[in-house]
Formats: C-alpha cells, structure tokens, sequence
C-alpha cells in the first residue's frame, strides 16, 4: 500500500494503538484522534511514544466535536473510524450518551469525510450485535459448547438484522449510515462487524472484551463471574490479523466499497467463553483457573455467534493467521508485565462508572 495519511478515530484504545502500530511501522502518516475516556489509553499512548516519538500526530478530541473531526479530515486518504461506546450495560444506564456517542459521533465522521474533498476511505468497526440475540437461528447444546445444529459454519451478511440493546441499536444506526454514504454520496466505506478481537493494550472488562478481561483476572486474582452457563461460543481474532484485514481491505477498495463484511477468527478459532477456554487459560499460567460462580444471562446474549469470513475470503484475499493459543501466549505475556496499569485502569473505571451512574440519575 502506497504511503497514506491516516486518520484513527479511537486511536489510543486498544484495536486503535495497534492499528496505529501496524501503519507506522509501514510508513505511512497516522494521526491518533482520542478523547482519552477509556481505561488505559493514555499508558497506550506513552507505549507509541516510545516506539515511535514525534513519528505520529495526536489529536486529543471528541467525536462529538464534528468542528475538530473537519478538520482532522482535511488530507486524509483514510479515516479508520474505531471511537466509540463498547459495552451494552453502559449502554443501558446512560442510553443519551451511547447514542451520542456512536450514532451521532458516527454522523460526524462521515459529515466530516465527505466535506473534506479528498473522498478518503472510510472503515467503520460495527460489532455483531447488530444481529440480535439469533434465537430464529438454530443450535444445539452439548457437554462444553452450542452448535449450529443445521450444520451452517458460521453467520454471514446476508444474516437480518435485529438490533437488540440501547447499544446494538446506536451502533446498527452507525452501521447503515457508513453503508448507505457509499450509495448515495459515492464515500468508498466499508463497514466491518466484528467479533471478539483480543490482543496486547487491551484492558479488558467485566462488561466488554472477555478474552482480556479473564486474562487479566487471572494474573491479578480478581474474581471471574460467568454469565450464563459459560458455553456460549464466540470466535476469536488476534489483533495483528484484524490490522491485515485493515491493510488489505484498504489496498482492495475498488472491489470492496459498499461492502459488509464479518469479521472474526471464524469456525475454526470459535470456542466456549469458560467451558473451552478456562483449560487454555489454567494450561498458560500453570494452575487451575475456576469462576467465582454463574450468574443469570445477559439480555440478547447469544448461545452461539461466530462469523462466517468468506466473503472478506473471496474479496480482498483475507484470513486469520494467528492460533489462538499463540495469540493467548502474546496477550499473557503483556497482562503479566503490566500489572500496575491495570491498578490504575481500576481507579479510571471506578471513577467513570461513579460519573455515568451521576448522569443516568
């Protein structure tokens, strides 16, 4: 790909710091755009510091602030639109600001691309929430997970959508907005809806990110509860293959403008979130992981999702490389080296939850 100016909305959280990483080191100009609400973006953004120095421009702003955002776009011949609210009981407590947030912030963004002249690429990150729950989708319980029980590999575009949750609602509006700007504003977009991507930098939740979110229960001793009975099962995709799939979707936009696509680690990186992963998990730290205990299922959680990537397949020749254990051993190995931050990150979460609780009142 030829050298890019980039712009990152979200750009010190987590897929955002390694897409800035990945771009970088390929020679291309990044500017950060980050409001830095999120636990752990400023200590992501020291780690970029010190790879890279003045090698980037950061701009520190809101999404919210379409001012700032029309500026940011002037010059840009890509704009990876990654800002935004992730979690669904966020959601629920403060639905005002998760619309603002993702739908109208995501307005921005697009207003912005448009008027900037330059016609830039634009990926939005969609999530498979815009799905629903799948309960019309058919499946079967087993001893350690749920399957699809007509025998389908996974979920594809062509799947309805049912936008369940304050959440699944503001990002699904996202979703068809960054769709239709192609249509009728000829915006080359594409809209990726993504499963659970994990990596390093990630300061996984309770509410958002399990994969890291275990992990870092794990090397800190903080309680695990499970949700459901913990064989639900999601695909899983380390994050150095989503920055692929960036890189090739962008080098690919004549064929890929306008498009969907789902993006995951697909059926075979898919697994149950405890009942499969908790022995990988106790296998990497040498002892036993067990749950605190099991807790009522979320509203619209789904028994099974996993993606069905043929399409990103055929379109821009893309595919997960990383195996999940090899991906689980990166991810460990920066939980363990980083305890302190995640100390930290506690005290930024509490203070959040305190302020968004204030606002939901």
């Amino acid at each position: 790909m030829n050298p890019r100016r980039i712009l990152i909305t979200g750009g010190a959280g987590f897929v955002g710091i390694n897409l800035a990483d990945h771009f970088i080191s390929r020679g291309h100009h990044v500017l950060v755009l980050d409001n830095f609400y999120r636990a752990g973006s400023r200590d992501n953004l020291r780690w970029l510091e010190g790879r890279f120095g003045d090698g980037f421009e950061l701009i520190e702003a809101d999404v919210r602030d379409p001012g700032t955002l029309q500026h940011a776009c002037k010059g840009t011949d890509a704009v990876f639109h990654l800002a935004g609210q992730t979690a669904v009981t966020t959601s629920v407590a403060d639905p005002r600001a998760d619309f603002e947030i993702n739908a109208l912030g995501t307005f921005n963004v697009l207003e912005a691309a448009r008027l900037s002249g330059r016609n830039p690429v634009l990926i939005f990150t969609s999530t498979n929430k815009v799905y629903g729950d799948l309960e019309s989708v058919p499946y079967a319980e087993h001893s350690t997970r749920y399957t699809y029980s007509d025998n389908r590999n996974g979920i594809d575009e062509s799947q309805p959508l049912d936008f369940h949750s304050p959440y699944g609602c503001s990002k699904g509006a996202a979703d068809q907005y960054v769709r239709d700007y192609s249509r009728i504003y000829g915006l080359p977009t594409v809209v990726f809806r993504m499963s659970s991507i994990y990596g390093p930098h990630q300061f996984g939740v309770e509410d958002q990110a399990w994969v890291a979110h275990f992990v870092i229960s794990a090397v800190t001793g903080k309680p695990i509860n499970i949700y459901g009975d913990g064989k639900q099962v999601r695909d899983v995709l380390y994050v150095t293959d989503l920055a692929r799939a960036f890189e090739l979707v962008t080098e690919n936009i004549e064929t890929t403008a306008g498009q969907v696509y789902n993006i995951g680690g697909g059926s075979n990186k898919a697994l149950s979130i405890w009942s499969e992963f908790a022995p990988l998990l106790s296998k990497r730290f040498s002892h036993s992981v067990e749950p605190s205990g099991f807790y009522d299922w979320r509203p619209g959680d789904q028994r099974i999702y996993i993606s069905e990537i043929g399409k990103a397949r055929r379109d821009f020749g893309w595919r997960p490389l990383v195996g999940v254990e090899a991906g689980l051993q990166e991810l460990s190995d920066w939980a363990l080296e980083n305890q302190e931050l995640f100390r930290k990150s506690e005290r930024h979460i509490r203070v959040a939850s305190q302020a968004t609780v204030a606002a939901a009142e």
